[in-house]
């Protein structure tokens, strides 16, 4: 199962004691701070956690299938995530 935003509102709400509001607001926040970092193309670290990578993909010529014609995509960028080391032996410890 995955954890989604109102679950970890819900987290930092139960550990810190804050408002629901309050909450929120730090989760929003940290989303804006990881998401305007990403789309300026730094990569992001957290020390204990791991690593976002921009990664920058050339444009390609592929078939396409049902017409049977070349056409070129054009460039992209992706997000790739590296764990820590501390985080991948925690992972392993259970």
């Amino acid at each position: 199962m995955a954890l989604n935003r109102d679950q970890i509102i819900e987290s930092v709400r139960n550990q810190n004691g804050f408002t629901k509001t309050r909450s929120l607001e730090i989760v929003k926040i940290l989303s804006e701070i990881i998401i305007s970092t990403l789309e300026s193309g730094e990569d992001l670290m957290v020390t204990g956690f791991g690593k976002f990578y921009v990664k920058e993909k050339k444009g390609y010529r592929w078939r396409n299938p049902l017409t049977g014609k070349f056409e070129m995509l054009p460039p992209k960028r992706l997000v790739t995530f590296k764990c820590s080391k501390k985080l991948r032996d925690r992972i392993n410890s259970n």
